[in-house]
């Protein structure tokens, strides 16, 4: 009986371990990385379109860059995560919903939305995030890239595009002074695209 009684504890003791070794693991992944989110508030002047309303769609991405792990590239062809630290979303949508807060701050539209949110457009933009990591290679900077196609949504034509970019130097070595250069550099992108749009339309 005592015999039986021990093997049954000890069974009761291992599941317990177990489950608290899995418990732990689950919890110790997401609470040991720091997340961060863009800022880029950016001032913006141009014309005003008060009568115009634009839709800014989700950017396309890599799947490297389609995710919410901040990019590292060593070299041209290697990249990595950067360690215990994430975006608040996926990089695509973070990057979607700056660019209509900075499109709303200026006061400067009729209209700004995304999708399913019933505005009646008049153009869209089309962007794809081509570059948004820190890059090691020949001192640590922060490289943004993105693409931008203005589309008449009136008649489906492409009124115009441009590649925009900006790097931005990394001011330390912790995970913020990267994702610090990489806002930065994200706020001068966003600042132009903004600027460039107003004056398209």
């Amino acid at each position: 009986m005592a015999i039986e009684n021990r093997a049954r504890t000890l069974t009761v003791a291992a599941v317990l371990a177990l489950s608290a070794a899995m418990l732990g693991g689950c919890l110790g992944g997401g609470a040991s990385k720091d997340t961060y989110d863009l800022s880029a508030m950016p001032v913006v002047e141009g014309p005003a379109a008060r009568k115009r309303q634009i839709l800014v769609t989700e950017p396309t991405a890599l799947k490297a860059l389609d995710s919410e792990q901040v990019v590292i590239r060593l070299s041209g062809v290697e990249i990595q995560y950067l360690s215990k630290a994430r975006w608040s979303d996926r990089l695509p949508k973070l990057v979607q919903a700056k660019l209509v807060e900075a499109f709303e701050n200026t006061g400067r539209l009729g209209g700004v939305g995304k999708p399913g949110e019933g505005l009646a457009i008049d153009f869209q933009i089309v962007t794809d995030i081509r570059a948004f990591q820190v890059e090691t290679n020949g001192g640590s900077h922060a490289s943004v890239e993105i693409s931008v196609k203005l589309l008449n949504d009136r008649n489906g034509t492409v009124k115009a595009q441009r590649v925009f970019s900006a790097t931005s130097p990394v001011q330390g070595s912790g995970n913020r002074d990267y994702v610090s250069a990489l806002d930065r550099a994200f706020g001068k992108v966003s600042a132009e695209i903004v600027g460039w749009t107003l004056s398209a339309i």
